[in-house]
Order: C-alpha cells, then structure tokens, then sequence
C-alpha cells in the first residue's frame, strides 16, 4: 500500500457551492472543477493508505462530539500578498469550524499536523490566479451572502487526477446550537447593513 492525500471539510451545500465553483472558473481558477466548494478543517494531507480507517473512526468521534450550528458567508477577503488566495469569509460559523479543526488535528489522533498558516475559516473562490483576475473575484463577490445549516463534515481524498472526491460524510451528533448562541467576539465580525 502507499499514500494518500486527504482533506476534511464543510461541504457549501447547493444551489451556494455550484454557484461558487462556476464564478471561481470564470475567474481563471484552473482547479475549479477539482475541488469542490468547501470550508476547510483539516488541509491537504499525505497519510498512509493502510491509515484510512484509522482516520475514519477518529472522524466519527470528532463528528459525534460535535453539533449543528449555523453557518453563514458574507463579503470577500485575501490572504494576499502572503498567500494568493481571494476568499469568501465566513462571518458565522467560525468559532465552531475553528473548535472541529482542532479536534481534527488532535496530537493524540491519527492525523496531527501543524498548520503552515494559523487557522481561520473562509471558502476559497480565487487561488494562485494573475491579480486582475484576483481583484476582480474579491470586487464581484463583496456582497455575496449565503447561509445555512450545518450537520456534519467529510472526508476527501485527492485523486491522480488532481479531483477531490468524497470518501465519507460524518454527522454530527446532537441538536441544533441556535445563532444567538454565537460566541461574541464573532458577532462583531457581522457587516454593518
């Protein structure tokens, strides 16, 4: 057996994640079609094949310690110039994302890594593109807004292809957190209207 590369992620749920994966294409963003549209737990990863199962049964815990909560998008922003990178920004949902990628990434799990950037949630919709093409997906996308419900996670693995396909959906595991019970330092990261 060799490796694999995984990634563990939020599924943007339909019609958001189509839509968001065709603007991406009409940007220029050759990956586009590869990767489906996603908030990120735990990024791309070389493991073990023979490891898999392992991860799996780790994920059904994290997943079952876990809750539903809302999760919304509004607005764009960049990691540039560190990482050419324009993004939709997740302006709640955070706290929770950041609390699953921790236990994704647990040092006593099966797929403790350290990150190369610090944490922080958001869906890409404009990567390693010429900067035209950058300003212009983050001046299009400033008003984007889409919301929903989140039940669970998934597992992907990469494949020769370069395509990202779903190994295994995770459910979390009891009721719905309602949106005032948002953590207060991201209600403040709310647009003013």
């Amino acid at each position: 057996m060799g490796t694999v590369t995984i990634g563990v992620s939020i599924a943007v749920p339909e019609p958001h994640g189509s839509q968001l994966q065709e603007l991406r294409a009409g940007f220029g963003d050759p990956a586009a079609h590869g990767i489906p549209t996603h908030v990120t737990l735990l990024p791309p990863t070389e493991v073990e094949e023979a490891a898999v199962p392992a991860i799996e049964t780790h994920l059904v815990r994290v997943a079952a310690a876990g809750r539903p909560f809302p999760m919304r998008l509004y607005g764009t922003g960049t990691f540039r110039p560190l990482s050419p990178v324009v993004y939709v920004q997740v302006v709640e949902g955070g706290s929770a994302c950041t609390w699953l990628q921790k236990r994704v990434r647990d040092a006593s799990g099966p797929v403790a890594r350290d990150l190369q950037f610090p944490y922080h949630p958001h869906v890409t919709v404009a990567h390693a593109i010429g900067e035209a093409a950058m300003d212009r997906a983050y001046e299009e996308l400033s008003e984007y807004e889409a919301q929903w419900p989140v039940t669970g996670f998934a597992l992907y693995e990469q494949g020769a292809d370069r395509v990202w396909r779903k190994l295994r959906e995770f459910a979390f595991g009891g009721p719905t957190v309602p949106p005032q019970a948002t953590a207060p330092a991201e209600q403040g990261t709310l647009p003013a209207r």
